[in-house]
């Protein structure tokens, strides 16, 4: 009873199946009435029960969550270009970005992007993360494990990240409608980031792990894990962009 419970409030709290526990509580209080009292006409009785089944006969046409395979759950970057980031942004509110460098994702097409839907928004809330190039020493592992266990790389550690803090920095100058933020941490935490409205039911967080040794940067494995059908790891990896926010310094010095 007290998960069952736990359950219903978590899916109120997150807003899911808010109209089942509706029709639910309506037929229950309903039918409690009407065994003290008969005070409930009998046509709004019948409505109350049409309107249950009909919700039940639309959820049965609903497909299924089921569990991911391995090989469905974890892609790499190429898989995720079937549905370009425009279309991930176009309704958006809210993203988060890690990345130690982040001159994968952060190009000034993907820049300017966010600043045409998330940013154009008065609710719209843009936080990138990306490595402290004073911490020299996180930045000695990292470069190791970024740049030297990669058999083809295109770029080094430390220029890129340059490249891309004073581009972030041109972007915080920028005058928008929505807020733009970005935050620099001190060492990698192996792996990358990015969330599209994490806090609603319909977010989705895509993970990039860096591992030990790869071909090209493409070959890193990633999982895109959405609300609705990962809910226990999807809040994991929304928790720890949270802690690393909150353990990252604001990017006050050049």
């Amino acid at each position: 009873m007290r998960r069952s419970m736990h359950r219903i409030g978590r899916d109120v709290r997150e807003r899911r199946h808010l109209d089942a526990y509706v029709v639910a509580l309506t037929a229950c209080g309903i039918a409690i009435v009407s065994a003290v009292a008969d005070v409930v006409p009998q046509q709004i009785q019948w409505s109350a029960m049409l309107a249950g089944i009909g919700l039940l006969v639309f959820r049965i046409t609903l497909p299924t969550a089921t569990d991911a395979s391995p090989e469905e759950l974890l892609q790499d970057r190429r898989a995720f270009d079937t549905m370009p980031l425009s279309e991930r942004l176009r309704d958006a509110r809210t993203v988060w970005i890690f990345a130690p460098s982040g001159v994968g994702l952060l190009s000034p097409a993907t820049c300017q992007l966010l600043r045409t839907t998330v940013l154009s928004r008065p609710d719209g809330v843009v936080r990138v993360i990306v490595m402290d190039p004073h911490e020299t020493a996180g930045m000695a592992v990292a470069s190791r494990q970024l740049d030297d266990s990669t058999d083809f790389p295109l770029e080094r550690l430390p220029e890129s990240l340059a490249r891309v803090t004073a581009q972030l920095r041109l972007m915080s100058a920028w005058t928008t409608d929505g807020t733009f933020e970005f935050r620099r941490l001190g060492f990698n935490p192996g792996f990358s980031m990015l969330a599209i409205d994490a806090g609603t039911p319909s977010g989705t967080v895509i993970v990039e792990m860096h591992g030990f040794h790869n071909e090209s940067i493409d070959s890193r494995p990633h999982m895109e894990l959405k609300r609705t059908a990962n809910d226990r790891w999807y809040r994991y990896w929304a928790d720890q962009f949270l802690r690393m926010w909150e353990a990252a310094d604001p990017a006050t010095t050049p």
